[in-house]
């Protein structure tokens, strides 16, 4: 592997004066103002960029100045199994067939501008576990951060372990949702399979093994395992002896800036554009989503919410002391990811909709903005798949305290996405230490920039502006600027556009209401949860 300089062939002084001189082009799509510009108009090299994550696999191609190119899309949507034991797994290899599909339809409509794809890079949802054989089969499903078998694990580390110090070393707590817990839950559950298996790696890993017969894991994705020493960036030797497998059947770490080239026939013959271009490796979805709505400095504070919700900051260098209760992960050897995830997000407000039978969300947002804020009367606590930042009580389930005959399904909606963002306040809370003054909040994700009434309520929550990123696909975006950087076209991801939009503005009155809310279901919380932690 080597990296890759492509500077000399289109100059960072063309890239100013297009930064200064370009008129960024917008559009409107679903309902989302996206910065994007059409193939005609698109400044090369063009990054084909892959964006994995847990309902679909999406390709789409990103300028040099990190736009996305109109019309080359593709999408293939897939399901993640659970069950009421907590199971989420995916196939592995069908996954695989949904990610070549998308690099086939992508090329097929690039047409000519195939010949401007300067590298290939990728993002994946993160903590997957995946066991291959030493032919690099997969011999046991893809299983998720949304896994929660393994709380009775997690709960026999924190009892036989340090957690404290293991978190200042690692960045992560003792959770079902990281590797350490699963690994010893399925070397108890499933010792035979267990014992078959020759490396556990990624998704991201697997399809580099595929590509070129060999990996390597980013220190992003490797520092969403919970087995990561975060300051000297190796597998933490002191954890690995506490687990049930050694540091051979993990795969060798590097750098996001150092790809792979030379795919193998199959794929060489499948993708003739991309058989030498540089693959870089996959990074963390979070990382990527930072990076891509514009959140590369302490001065902007990205919040995301799809499925999933989380609050990141990006800060030079390994972090001090990691904040109670949240983690702190990788953007590569030079960037730390310090924040908080929560496992509620727009998977509430998909199980309220769908179990209530209710309307579209169209036809929802009028009567869930006549509602008054926490007017309702319910203290909701959101944990329908455990709990993460940042109480981690992955055995945590949800809860409707004070429903009345006179509840209705909309109110309990609306209290639904309350609940959400009294969590991600929580996170925020938190976080403040390692923030300046005034930070700025930046909102990305489908689930929150499809409803306005949903943003106004985390604007009103944090009692802080939050402006909307313009970028539909912030994460295919965060990785396709990572890798202009590592190609010498940018200097610092920073020199790219943030294109944000709309700024919601907080009410006073609505905040003092929702801080009370806040303390409500932290008392619930500490009834319910806390005190029943295992």
């Amino acid at each position: 592997m080597r990296r890759c300089d492509w500077s000399s062939k289109w100059p960072r002084s063309r890239l100013v004066s297009l930064l200064e001189g370009q008129n960024l082009r917008q559009r409107r799509t679903e309902g989302l103002v996206t910065a994007t510009v059409i193939p005609q108009e698109a400044t090369p090299p063009l990054i084909l960029a892959l964006d994995i994550g847990t309902s679909a696999v999406r390709a789409l191609l990103f300028d040099r100045l990190g736009r996305a190119v109109q019309g080359p899309t593709a999408r293939e949507p897939f399901e993640i199994r659970t069950t009421v034991e907590g199971a989420s797994e995916a196939d592995p290899d069908a996954l695989l067939e949904r990610i070549w599909r998308c690099v086939d339809g992508v090329l097929a409509q690039a047409g000519p501008l195939t010949d401007q794809i300067a590298a290939v890079a990728s993002c994946t949802f993160v903590s997957n576990l995946l066991g291959v054989d030493a032919a690099g089969r997969a011999i046991t499903p893809l299983t998720t951060y949304a896994d929660t078998r393994a709380a009775a694990e997690a709960r026999r580390l924190r009892a036989e372990l340090d957690e404290a110090e293991v978190h200042d070393r690692t960045g992560c707590l003792f959770h079902p949702s990281y590797l350490p817990a699963r690994l010893r839950w399925l070397a108890t559950a499933q010792p035979d399979r267990f014992r078959r298996v020759a490396r556990w790696i990624s998704l991201g890993e697997y399809v580099e093994l595929h590509l070129f017969g060999e990996t390597a894991v980013s220190y992003s994705v490797a520092s969403w395992t919970g087995l990561l020493d975060r300051r000297r960036l190796v597998w933490d030797e002191k954890l690995l002896a506490a687990l049930p497998i050694r540091a051979d059947q993990l795969s060798p770490l590097t750098d996001v800036s150092v790809p792979r080239r030379g795919l193998r026939p199959p794929f060489a013959d499948r993708w003739p554009a991309l058989r030498e271009v540089p693959w870089f490796p996959a990074i963390g979805d979070g990382a990527a989503a930072n990076i891509g709505s514009g959140c590369v400095s302490p001065r902007r504070v990205a919040l995301t919410m799809g499925t999933t919700s989380a609050i990141r900051v990006v800060v030079d260098g390994p972090v001090e002391r990691v904040p109670p209760g949240l983690w702190c992960y990788r953007v590569d050897r030079r960037r730390s990811l310090p924040g908080g995830a929560l496992s509620e997000g727009g998977n509430v407000y998909a199980w309220m909709r769908e179990t209530l039978r209710l309307a579209e969300p169209e036809a929802l947002e009028p009567a869930l903005a006549a509602l008054e804020p926490d007017g309702h009367g319910l203290t909701v606590l959101p944990f329908l798949a455990g709990e993460r930042s940042p109480g981690w009580a992955g055995h945590a389930r949800a809860t409707i305290h004070g429903l009345s005959l006179a509840t209705t399904p909309v109110e309990v909606l609306r209290a639904g996405m309350e609940a959400v963002a009294y969590r991600l306040a929580l996170v925020f809370d938190r976080l403040r230490p390692l923030l300046p003054e005034a930070p700025q909040v930046v909102a990305s994700g489908g689930a929150l920039l499809h409803s306005p009434v949903w943003l106004q309520i985390v604007t009103d929550v944090l009692g802080r502006p939050v402006a909307v990123s313009q970028v539909a696909e912030a994460s295919g975006r965060g990785a396709a600027l990572l890798a202009l950087e590592s190609l010498g076209l940018l200097s610092d991801v920073g020199e790219a556009p943030p294109f944000l939009g709309t700024t919601y503005e907080p009410n006073p009155d609505h905040h003092r209401r929702y801080r009370q809310a806040i303390a409500r279901q932290q008392a619930l919380y500490e009834q319910l949860v806390a005190d029943r932690r295992p």
